[in-house]
């Protein structure tokens, strides 16, 4: 089989973007003390992830899932660079 007839198991994604996209993202200040940490399954259900891009931290103080849907939108924005860290590493990113 050659390389041009390789097929990618996975569709492209979806590039349209939806009448309802001028919704903003606050990003949460984490100076504000230490917070009385909740118990949770797991760290992906607690809020703190950060979605940046090459320019600047997008969005902050998510649960994993909720990241994973503002990366989303901002990909059919055509923000290139976008990735989930946590919050204490995209404190680091230079605006």
């Amino acid at each position: 089989m050659k390389i041009q007839e390789m097929r990618s198991a996975f569709p492209p994604p979806n590039k349209k973007v939806s009448e309802q996209t001028s919704e903003l993202y606050l990003v949460l200040p984490s100076s504000a003390g230490p917070a009385e940490r909740v118990p949770t399954a797991s760290e992906l259900d607690e809020g703190c992830w950060s979605v940046v891009s090459f320019d600047k931290r997008e969005a902050g103080g998510l649960k994993y899932d909720e990241a994973i849907e503002v990366m989303v939108e901002l990909d059919s924005f055509d923000v290139n660079g976008l990735c989930i860290v946590t919050d204490s590493a995209a404190e680091r990113v230079k605006a």
